[in-house]
């Protein structure tokens, strides 16, 4: 992650340090009032795992959304993937998931995963156009509110167009 920063219209893709906690932290109780990630969570993330990256996206000086990947072997995982109520709406999700795509490919990885609330649809809608497919269902995964899980893949391998291409940061 040593590129330079992809800037969008009024919006940049950087590294996310630990100097972004706060605002992560607010992010996740806005948009995820269930099962927010904490402070704690978050340092733990950020805290020496090498096989993790994550990106904050900014828009002056505020962070509006972030995505992170755990990637280094045959499977790669989404482990987040979160755009702010204000900025939804204009494809950052999208950008989004190239980036963690992008990671996915260069770490050498043929599948991404991930899981994702039966009840978010919006994050589905994003997924499946991103050209995810759902593999099976986890009865009762997120809690509290014993909301469903679908689990869904990406094959890497069998992607014809790269969807990435321009995503670096």
């Amino acid at each position: 992650m040593t590129s330079p920063e992809m800037t969008m219209p009024e919006m940049t893709l950087r590294e996310m340090t630990w100097r972004d906690i706060p605002a992560l932290t607010a992010l996740e109780a806005e948009l995820f009032a269930d099962d927010p990630w904490s402070e704690r969570t978050w340092w733990a993330e950020l805290a020496g795992r090498p096989r993790r990256s994550y990106v904050v996206a900014e828009r002056s000086g505020t962070v509006v959304g972030y995505a992170g990947i755990d990637a280094g072997g045959e499977v790669a995982d989404v482990m987040t993937v979160a755009v702010g109520t204000a900025a939804q709406g204009h494809g950052l999700g999208t950008v989004l998931m190239h980036w963690i795509i992008a990671q996915a490919r260069r770490a050498g990885a043929e599948h991404l995963m991930l899981e994702v609330r039966t009840d978010n649809v919006a994050a589905q809608r994003l997924y499946s156009t991103s050209g995810f497919v759902t593999m099976t269902v986890r009865s009762k995964y997120y809690q509290p509110g014993d909301v469903d899980a679908l689990i869904m893949r990406l094959h890497l391998r069998d992607m014809v167009e790269d969807p990435t291409q321009d995503v670096t940061i």
